[in-house]
């Protein structure tokens, strides 16, 4: 269970094969109870309760079971959204209180059967992009504890990068859904103002804000935004989704990326390095490359902390910072009693040059699919922040402010780790923006961007790294999770890993002879496919002994999977192909096994 990979598909596939909903509630607070950054949470569902809320789960009769697309899965609630049972703080204990239910968007994950595992830290009333303003401590980048992990989302992001979690709910002003996913190498998902409802949320500003999602890939996070989506006549910010235009990659598209002049990476050579490969990369996935004057990105990013729109702040919680300066972080309330100075003819004012740069950025959108910009231009050590945490902070939202002002939506990625200078090892992401609505249509580009790139998410990185105990084999056929030869994994202590599909550079075989069935994979120079395979892990003293049990004409190889990445797997001799018949066009074992079940039973 320790190296179960706590994504959707993994889980959904552990629950395939046998797996309970108690059993991954309780590896995810072993996980929870055992995680070196004592930052992460402020406030956990009782483990008792977390455990009856699974056992309910397990209870229930298949059909229900089914109507409930997170059955079991582990999630975690950014500490200014409310959960019923446990205080809603927004990180400053004076202005605690107990919410009479879960926020909606809450309701909607727990209904559709998520569990909730607790509350997490955050910059205080969601005000910064660091992480370090909470009296709780700063949660650090999972990569090095010495570096900030981003804010104001920071211990959602945290407890997903560290496994703790599936998935995460943070919100998003300025950056605080994106910023933290670029600094723990994962995915955050900033959706359109108001198509996530903000009913039970502590408002930072509230015609602005967004509930954001955190996750390991992008098919999480759209999944996840899908479920908890949805009109909610109770917030006065609520809309209703528009239908989506459906270009995706292959097509042709447009694409726009800050001019070389524009864009700021405050030395950080290694970030600017890693943008150039994204670019690069998006034009190997068809993309035509638009290289724009940024100015009006960063006029509009101006206007809401250098301008007006920053008293939507005082508005939400000037009153009590006023009533408790004592109480609250220096920072935070520096920054939001400030904007009681501000005018309502400047406000005005603002709101005029902002709708003739909206008007600018439609006629741009126009002509594009999405805007490519760096997540966050570099990153800093806690220390940095903390001698400088109003310079350093506003640099970290020079790709990020003018969002939500803009009415756009994005989604952050990662996009590779720095291999040299002072940052090396540390993650780099970029974020893909358009226009409200087009949530569904950037996120089908992310995911080809991730595919492309193959990297590991959250922290997998480095426990792959390190983890020389084991090792990951595909299996394409019997072995698969619920099919015959499955327990000859099972009782060796294999621990499933993901379901996935292999590169598509592969032919696929139903071998002559059986019971039992077998099938055979044949790499091919050309008219391959992609082929359904999961991926297990074996301990290296049990590999020798499954090995020796593979019988010719199999083999085991080096298989190419989805993304780029290689495992050991079941490969095929050609010797065996005599009297073989071609599957390929079935995609995997088990479409055609079911296909031909129904055959015989015709």
């Amino acid at each position: 269970m320790k190296s179960l990979v706590f994504s959707l598909s993994a889980l959904r596939a552990g629950f395939a094969a046998g797996l309970r909903a108690e059993d991954v509630a309780r590896e995810a607070l072993a996980r929870a109870n055992g995680f070196a950054d004592p930052a992460v949470w402020l406030a956990r569902v009782p483990d008792e309760a977390v455990i009856a809320r699974a056992r309910a789960l397990d209870a229930l009769p298949a059909a229900e079971r089914a109507l409930k697309p997170l059955f079991g899965i582990p999630f975690a609630v950014k500490d200014n959204i409310d959960l019923e049972g446990l205080p809603t703080s927004a990180a400053c204990p004076a202005f605690a209180y107990e919410p009479a239910k879960s926020s909606f968007v809450v309701e909607k994950l727990v209904a559709a059967g998520a569990i909730p595992i607790g509350k997490t830290n955050l910059d205080q009333f969601a005000t910064g992009l660091v992480g370090t303003r909470s009296p709780h401590g700063a949660p650090r980048s999972v990569f090095n504890p010495d570096y900030i992990s981003g804010g104001s989302s920071s211990g959602s992001a945290v407890a997903v990068a560290g496994g703790i979690v599936a998935f995460s709910l943070g919100t998003d002003t300025a950056g605080s859904g994106r910023v933290p996913a670029a600094f723990n190498n994962i995915v955050g998902l900033k959706p359109s103002r108001g198509l996530l409802s903000t009913s039970g949320v502590v408002p930072a500003c509230r015609s602005l804000d967004c509930v954001s999602i955190f996750a390991l890939n992008v098919s999480d996070a759209a999944e996840i935004f899908d479920i908890a989506a949805g009109f909610d006549a109770a917030d006065i910010f609520s809309r209703t989704r528009m239908p989506e235009a459906t270009v995706s990659p292959g097509q042709g598209f447009t694409f726009a990326v800050p001019r070389a002049s524009d864009l700021k990476f405050f030395g950080d050579d290694e970030a600017a390095r890693l943008f150039e490969e994204a670019v690069v990369r998006f034009e190997e996935l068809g993309g035509h490359t638009r290289r724009i004057d940024f100015s009006l990105f960063e006029e509009a990013a101006a206007l809401l902390y250098d301008g007006p729109y920053v008293a939507e702040r005082f508005a939400a919680v000037g009153s009590f910072i006023e009533a408790n300066r004592g109480a609250t972080d220096p920072t935070v309330g520096g920054i939001v009693l400030a904007a009681k100075s501000r005018s309502a003819s400047e406000l005005f004012e603002a709101g005029y040059r902002l709708e003739a740069l909206k008007r600018r950025a439609g006629a741009l959108f126009s002509e594009i699919d999405f805007l490519l910009v760096p997540t966050a231009p570099t990153t800093y050590r806690v220390s940095e922040v903390m001698a400088e945490p109003l310079k350093l902070n506003s640099r970290l939202g020079t790709y990020t402010n003018f969002m939500n002002l803009l009415d756009l939506c994005g989604i952050a990625v990662p996009a590779g780790f720095r291999e040299t200078g002072p940052l090396e090892g540390l993650p780099f992401g970029v974020t893909l923006a358009a226009p409200a609505f087009a949530d569904m249509r950037i996120a089908r580009f992310a995911s080809a961007f991730e595919a492309a790139q193959g990297l590991a998410s959250g922290a997998a990185r480095e426990e792959e790294a390190a983890d020389e105990g084991f090792i990951e084999l595909a299996v394409v056929g019997a072995h698969m999770s619920g099919l015959p030869l499955n327990h000859e994994l099972t009782w060796r202590d294999g621990m499933f890993v993901e379901r996935t599909q292999t590169a598509p550079h592969y032919r696929f075989y139903a071998l002559a002879g059986g019971p039992p069935f077998r099938p055979g994979l044949v790499r091919v120079a050309e008219g391959g496919a992609a082929i359904e395979l999961e991926v297990w892990r074996l301990p290296r003293a049990a590999f020798g002994s499954f090995m020796a049990g593979v019988p010719q004409p199999l083999c085991i190889g080096t298989l190419d999977l989805a993304g780029g990445k290689k495992v050991k797997g079941f490969l095929c001799e050609a010797s065996g192909l005599d009297g073989a018949e071609d599957i390929t066009s079935f995609g995997g074992w088990r479409a055609f096994m079911a296909a031909k079940a129904a055959r015989e039973s015709a």
